[in-house]
């Protein structure tokens, strides 16, 4: 495992003497080097936002964050966090987000050292959770409660006719959004440690047993998460309606993107519900990225129609599911004697695989791209009165300040609000510090812990190390990172800093990015292979690259600095190298 200070962390945070009632609530820190008429103004100042270390989190937020970010994690992430982590007896509680300067940065916090009868609790709740198998029992929950919830609500806003809607029922409509999306971040978290214990009581015990790199331990897993091919089905129903129909590009001749997908949309046949279906399983739901920044699908027509045109020319959903000589090859590592639990350990982690994605996209994916279209309506609306000069400002606003500007206030102004998106659009990652705080220990041993507590710690540890883990050090001119779905390919590099650049994806391309989220779905059947910064093997990347059978390297370090936007590029999904050609 290719360890960072939070998987470290995941380990040894139960010997550090944490502060656990650090802040009481998600702390917002406006950003400071603009002043209200965008004039550029100093750096601004860095510091911690109490005690500890704290990191920045680049792989899911790579940008400065709208206010809306901090609004939804006040509650919903901590909560979500605490529960999970005391369900299944781990020595972390939680982890403490602050945003500061618009970066999100996290302390990992945890059980005080000192309170033996909860670290007694935890102890006997981490046997029972393993012994148990506990997570069986919440996939149940989620699969017959949860989820069909979250869907009920979810729809249910997104149905609502905005433009019906007058000032009062404007603001009630935000509310609930909003009030939603905090409800679905929980729920996301909740889940968590659900979705990944498994897996990584999988990984660390076989890569123990083999000694083979986690990219070949998890290569198994590949077709147990048929959630992260986005909406292959309704994509293909839609393709075989259109072919039936003999449609293809030449029968939209001078229409747009957008003209040709309403019309698409607008047939009373098996195309028009096909494409209102398909149009159903992206909705609203973002396209990139975990904040209301990010667009939603529907709002990229040239790439949803790219993706139709694509699949419609070569008909194909993800490579070939077998997995068994993947496990086949692993389970030959295995020693005989660990073979029986080598297949029970599989067994779990792909029965639990699918919740990893699921939980995002039937949750705070869905609710947070519902509460985008809802704020960007009263943007539209403060825009069109004059009150701003773009609907986006919008998106700078606290929710105090956007129902004040609908009834009339006259703070902030519209001068400030484009201040506001200016910096978050255009400051670099590169200016706020990866840590605040003291540096980060190394890990002491996890020896003295009780048996099953050091096993569920260890598969914490292990898998959360994939899911943020970097690549090997950059090397000379070429181009390094993880090795996480075989093969090599050679296509134009299709440099990506946001989610609304995905309209430039064409068929065939290298999607070069920092990192990727379950959002990335749709583009799927565009990519010719996937090459980011962050991110390990359990990355999102390199879940989908695997479940869909193309190259992929991640946690390159550098790849969207160096590699030139329209650069021919090889990538080696097998060697984890990514050559400019």
């Amino acid at each position: 495992m290719v360890e960072t200070s939070i998987s470290r962390g995941f380990v040894s945070f139960w010997q550090r003497p944490y502060e656990l009632s650090i802040l009481s609530r998600l702390r917002y820190e406006s950003p400071r080097n603009l002043d209200p008429t965008g004039d550029a103004m100093a750096t601004p100042t860095y510091e911690a936002p109490g005690p500890g270390t704290w990191e920045q989190d680049p792989t899911h937020f790579p940008r400065p964050v709208t206010p809306f970010v901090p609004e939804i994690f006040t509650d919903g992430f901590v909560r979500g966090f605490k529960e999970g982590s005391a369900r299944y007896g781990l020595l972390l509680t939680h982890l403490q987000p602050a945003v500061i300067n618009g970066f999100f940065y996290n302390q990992l916090c945890g059980v005080d050292p000192e309170d033996g009868e909860e670290f007694e609790r935890r102890a006997a709740a981490a046997q029972h959770a393993l012994e148990s198998k506990m997570w069986r029992a919440d996939l149940e929950l989620w699969d017959r409660e949860f989820k069909p919830d979250s869907i009920r609500r979810n729809r249910a806003l997104e149905s609502v006719d905005l433009a019906d809607l007058d000032t009062a029922g404007l603001l009630a409509h935000l509310a609930a959004v909003r009030d939603n999306a905090m409800e679905m971040m929980y729920r996301h978290h909740k889940f968590s440690f659900t979705a990944i214990l498994p897996v990584g009581l999988y990984l660390a015990s076989a890569q123990q047993w083999t000694g083979l790199d986690a990219g070949e331990v998890l290569a198994p897993l590949k077709g147990s998460s048929p959630v992260s091919l986005g909406a292959q089905q309704e994509l293909r129903e839609l393709t075989e309606a259109m072919s039936a129909a003999g449609l293809g590009p030449e029968s939209f001749p001078g229409l747009d993107a957008q003209k040709t997908l309403d019309t698409l949309a607008g047939r009373e046949d098996a195309v028009g519900t096909a494409m209102q279906s398909f149009f159903a399983a992206i909705g609203t739901r973002l396209a990139g990225g975990y904040d209301i920044a990010d667009p939603c699908a529907i709002e990229l027509p040239e790439m949803l129609l790219a993706t139709i045109w694509s699949t419609l020319e070569a008909p194909h959903g993800s490579a070939s599911n077998d997995w068994t000589e993947a496990a086949a090859r692993v389970r030959s590592a295995v020693p005989e004697e660990h073979r029986e639990q080598f297949d029970s350990l599989l067994g779990e982690a792909r029965h639990i695989n699918r919740l990893r994605d699921e939980r995002g996209i039937y949750n705070d994916n869905w609710a947070t791209g519902i509460a985008r279209k809802a704020i960007m309506e009263a943007g539209r609306r403060l825009a069109d009165s004059g009150r701003i000069h773009e609907a986006q400002s919008a998106l700078d606003t606290t929710r105090e300040e956007l129902a004040s500007m609908l009834q009339g206030g006259e703070e902030p102004s519209a001068d400030e609000l484009a201040a506001r998106t200016e910096r978050r659009s255009n400051t670099p990652l590169a200016e706020a510090p990866p840590f605040l705080g003291p540096a980060p220990t190394p890990p002491p041993p996890p020896d003295g812990l009780p048996p099953h507590l050091a096993q569920m710690m260890g598969a914490v540890g292990a898998a959360m190390g994939e899911v943020f883990g970097l690549g090997p050090p950059p090397t000379g001119e070429m181009v390094n990172g993880r090795a996480v779905s075989p093969g090599v390919f050679t296509g134009t590099a299709r440099v990506i800093g946001h989610p609304r650049e995905s309209n430039r994806i064409l068929k065939g391309d290298v999607l070069v990015t920092g990192s990727t989220s379950a959002a990335f779905n749709v583009v799927l059947p565009l990519l010719g292979a996937i090459v980011t910064d962050r991110g390990g093997q359990l990355s999102h990347a390199a879940i989908v690259a695997r479940e869909y059978g193309i190259p992929a390297v991640v946690g390159t370090a550098k790849a969207t600095s160096v590699i030139p936007d329209g650069a021919r590029v090889k990538v080696d999904g097998t060697a984890g190298t990514v050559e400019i050609v």
